[in-house]
């Protein structure tokens, strides 16, 4: 077992109290929220928790793991079916990477082709040569 999933809640609403008392507006405005959240006129709870889950695994939010399965488990999501929502959220994170990698891509180009301008500009003949 990676985590005991059956202890972590008490010990995450021991730390969520502390936070309470430290930034309540904070605590309270995410607690507005989630119910406002869990107030949905068209999916059915079983679906909204498959995408909570999905999500949770594309934060890499543990509490949000817990909290979600088990909310999943109670909305009647069996393992199966919450093993696809999970694949979505492994390819989405894939889709992720691979659209960000362009970005990089991107940022190269744009950088390099600013770096290789300043370079002629100092100096004839400097574009297209590396540092030594």
């Amino acid at each position: 077992m990676m985590l005991d999933w059956n202890a972590y809640p008490a010990e995450l609403s021991a730390r969520v109290k502390e936070m309470s008392l430290l930034a309540p507006n904070a605590v309270t405005g995410f607690i507005a929220l989630d119910k406002g959240a869990n107030k949905t006129a068209h999916l059915d709870a079983k679906t909204r928790e498959l995408i909570a889950v999905a999500i949770a695994v594309t934060t890499r939010c543990d509490g949000c793991i817990g909290v979600h399965t088990e909310r999943a488990i109670k909305a009647g999501a069996t393992r199966e079916e919450i093993a696809e929502a999970l694949g979505v959220a492994i390819a989405l994170n894939a889709g992720a990477a691979l659209a960000y990698s362009a970005r990089v891509l991107d940022a190269y180009a744009t950088i390099n082709s600013a770096t290789e301008g300043n370079q002629s500009k100092d100096s004839p003949g400097a574009a297209g040569r590396r540092p030594s």
